[in-house]
């Protein structure tokens, strides 16, 4: 019992939004990958301090959804980034997989479909946008477009570079009618990436994860960290900050994107609707029926 009142303070000890909000001019080569800011306990304080959240957040996020139902109006846009292999698929499983599906939306953004590109680069992230009630999640981004467009030159320069203050200009947009933007970057070290991406290929079980592609990639990783960094100046608001998440501890990211959307949604406090019918008189038909 004490151990779990220990490791119970220990998660909330700090606030992960203050600890890991990463505002412009924020060094991201100065972060330690392997480092847990706001969370002082271990691996398995870790895990157990992950399990005591999940009934909070789905509390929160069922009276988000029933809100809506009374004509609430505000959602939520978990936005993850991060390279290849820096958990983003277990975020989706051991964070966004431990609330309600029916308010929750996930959406993975892939290479851009021939009718995508007919359209502006943000058509098809308005189209995802969460519905009032509902916690958006974007597994990858429009920041994409400003990430591996950046670094392989898919466009010219004068158009990508564009593309920063219209996404400021988007998001600001997206928050004033009423969704609150969470945008976490999942920062692995390329040492972690590559342990991760040899375990995939020395187990059977893990190939079908493997993307020769990945090998490729990580020659471009400084380029990458440029990358990165130039989203971190130019596009960490006041209305959506980012937050880089050390990523190379599986169970802290877990914990650390699950304390982020515990925090923003205890900051909307959402409210069960009032009735809009006469609950004795309904109670009095109940019972004669």
């Amino acid at each position: 019992m004490a151990k779990d009142k220990k490791s119970a303070k220990k998660s909330s000890a700090a606030s992960f939004s203050e600890a890991l909000r990463a505002d412009p001019g924020t060094d991201l080569a100065s972060i330690d990958p392997r480092s847990t800011p706001g969370f002082d306990g271990d691996k398995e304080a870790g895990q157990a301090a992950l399990a005591e959240l999940t009934d909070v957040v789905s509390d929160l996020q069922e009276r988000l959804f029933a809100e809506s139902k009374g004509g609430g109006v505000r959602s939520v846009l978990l936005v993850v980034q991060g390279m290849d292999t820096a958990g983003k698929g277990g975020i989706m499983r051991h964070v966004v997989g431990a609330v309600d599906p029916q308010g929750v939306d996930i959406t993975s953004f892939k290479a851009p479909t021939a009718e995508e590109r007919k359209h502006p680069f943000l058509w098809r992230i308005r189209k995802a946008l969460p519905e009032p009630g509902m916690i958006g999640v974007f597994d990858r981004s429009h920041y994409e477009d400003v990430l591996i467009v950046r670094v392989h030159d898919f466009v010219p320069r004068a158009q990508w570079s564009r593309r920063y203050g219209q996404i400021n200009t988007f998001e600001e947009s997206v928050a004033d009618k009423g969704t609150t933007i969470i945008k976490v970057m999942l920062h692995i070290s390329k040492d972690e990436q590559k342990s991760r991406l040899t375990e995939r290929l020395e187990r059977p079980d893990k190939h079908w994860k493997f993307n020769p592609g990945d090998i490729d990639e990580r020659e471009h990783w400084a380029d990458y960290q440029e990358a990165y960094q130039a989203v971190i100046d130019k596009c960490s608001t006041d209305v959506a900050p980012w937050y880089v998440v050390p990523a190379d501890r599986k169970w802290f990211a877990r914990l650390a994107v699950m304390q982020l959307l515990k925090e923003h949604l205890e900051q909307l406090d959402p409210q069960w609707p009032v009735a809009d019918f006469d609950v004795a008189a309904e109670l009095k038909r109940l019972k004669k029926s």
